[in-house]
């Protein structure tokens, strides 16, 4: 019945992803949109996902970028806000936080290599300084040169003093 109006009216029906994310999320997910897109075509391809795996030093499968890919029939701006508007609806904030430092754990060990992350934190999105770098690693489960992000999640999400 939708496609007979469509049909109808010329129109596609539009996403209103655009009215359900604030605009400071809304502006963040264009950098990060711009930041994926390293051959600026406007869409995220398996050949912008592997030059940005590349960039963070580690390299996927060809196989694991092209599952990524699939998950959007196309993915533009739209279907990127879209994607992720579906992945965080109802999404639990300590699995969102644990997912997202997995995406940097290309062995799913459930630990970061402490400089690798001392690099990340560094040098994308918004940039620590030295000093937010030190009082961070005050506090993360840092052993054998590796932070364990999963306690490390535990320990932001305030976990650990419930615990004990």
């Amino acid at each position: 019945m939708s496609d007979d109006k469509e049909k109808k009216s010329g129109k596609k029906a539009t996403s209103n992803v655009f009215t359900k994310l604030p605009q400071k999320l809304m502006q963040e997910m264009k950098e990060a949109f711009t930041m994926i897109d390293q051959n600026r075509d406007g869409l995220i391809d398996v050949s912008d996902l592997k030059e940005m795996y590349s960039n963070l030093g580690a390299c996927p499968q060809d196989s694991v970028l092209q599952a990524m890919v699939k998950e959007a029939t196309q993915l533009n701006f739209t279907g990127f806000l879209n994607l992720f508007s579906e992945k965080m609806s109802g999404t639990d904030p300590e699995e969102t936080l644990r997912q997202a430092f997995q995406m940097f754990d290309a062995d799913n060990t459930g630990y970061i290599p402490e400089e690798y992350m001392k690099d990340l934190l560094e040098n994308m999105g918004d940039n620590f300084s030295k000093d937010e770098i030190r009082q961070t690693w005050k506090e993360a489960p840092i052993s054998g040169g590796k932070v364990d992000y999963n306690a490390f999640v535990a320990k932001i999400k305030g976990k650990e003093q419930e615990e004990a």
